[in-house]
């Protein structure tokens, strides 16, 4: 039988094509187990530049075929046009087959004036985003997302990036999804940030089941080494690790490349550089290193990455799944490139 792409290389075995299938891991204490490879879903609703429809849907069966069953959306993200195509999708799987994640604290409305293109996401709906991290207007997004995905239920909600509203987030946003919890309405409670520092604030003041955090522990910086990650595996929280090529560095470290999205300066490419030459004296890319690295910690539940066509998807997974040396981690600790205390397997 010929094989006439990657993706069926990487489902061939023994002259029958097979699914692969990644590892499960619990959620916190939930019955939810993700699988260690997930997608999210920014580059579907339009990120940087528009997605088409059909383009997006070829990407979610791809990551289906490949074994992915974790999914991660949001109302911001597409402005509504994420949610939207994930829900199509997913309406063709079998509900128990998957975890689905989407988020609260903002809540789609169209502006009294007409804003033109959105500033991030190309291609999407005329709705903007407004902050509401309240009781009553979370219960009024989670509303809005069922509607949007078309499901029944969603598994884990997210409170997202609620990073000058805290105390709205904890008093309000929290304590609604608490009560969604005890009442077995959703499975998991969240909080999804690009700062791990007052994720380790809400595991002290909440009962959290899971994070999200992105583009903070990857091979550029492991901050969350110190304080939040040690506490994530104190409290039983499990944490699934986005952004883990730092919005484009590490995919491709050369001038221009992002960082936290916006333009990495050179002490930073400098050092995604010296990280690509360790990792390519082993015979290894720097994106397999990248996506790799984060999942040795025991607090990591699952990588989430982005991916706007099947190739990217086909990349991703092929990238997870390639054999790393352990000397490339030795290595990478002995140049001081990553912490000496971070797992490395």
């Amino acid at each position: 039988m010929k094989i006439k792409s990657k993706l069926d290389f990487l489902r061939f075995s023994d002259g029958i094509f097979m699914k692969e299938k990644f590892e499960k891991r619990r959620l916190g204490t939930t019955k939810l187990e993700a699988t260690t490879l997930g997608l999210g879903t920014t580059a579907i609703g339009g990120l940087y530049s528009a997605t088409s429809e059909k383009s997006a849907e070829q990407t979610m069966e791809t990551a289906w075929q490949l074994g992915v069953r974790f999914f991660d959306s949001a109302p911001q993200y597409g402005n509504g046009m994420a949610e939207q195509r994930l829900g199509a999708f997913l309406k063709t799987k079998s509900r128990n087959d998957y975890v689905l994640c989407t988020k609260v604290g903002r809540l789609l409305r169209l502006p009294e004036k007409p804003e033109g293109e959105d500033a991030y996401y190309k291609g999407t709906p005329p709705e903007r985003p407004v902050f509401d991290f309240s009781y009553d207007g979370v219960m009024i997004s989670i509303e809005e997302s069922l509607k949007r995905l078309g499901a029944d239920r969603i598994d884990v909600l997210h409170i997202h990036d609620p990073d000058n509203h805290y105390a709205q987030a904890i008093d309000g946003a929290y304590k609604a999804l608490d009560r969604l919890r005890s009442e077995g309405t959703i499975g998991a409670v969240g909080a999804g940030m690009n700062q791990s520092e007052m994720l380790a604030e809400f595991a002290r003041n909440g009962n959290f089941d899971c994070f999200l955090l992105a583009g903070r522990y990857t091979l550029l910086e492991q901050g969350a080494l110190a304080d939040f990650l040690p506490l994530c595996v104190e409290k039983n929280i499990s944490v699934v690790i986005g952004g883990v090529y730092n919005s484009g560095l590490l995919a491709d470290p050369k001038a221009g490349a992002k960082f936290n999205y916006q333009d990495a300066n050179q002490s930073l490419i400098d050092r995604a550089l010296r990280l690509e030459a360790v990792c390519l004296s082993h015979g290894v890319p720097l994106k397999v290193a990248a996506i790799q690295f984060p999942l040795a910690h025991p607090a990591v539940a699952s990588i989430l990455t982005g991916a706007r066509s099947p190739t990217e998807m086909e990349e991703n997974a092929t990238h997870f799944r390639q054999p790393i040396p352990a000397a490339l981690w030795q290595d990478l600790k002995a140049e001081c490139l990553i912490a000496a205390e971070a797992p490395t397997a």
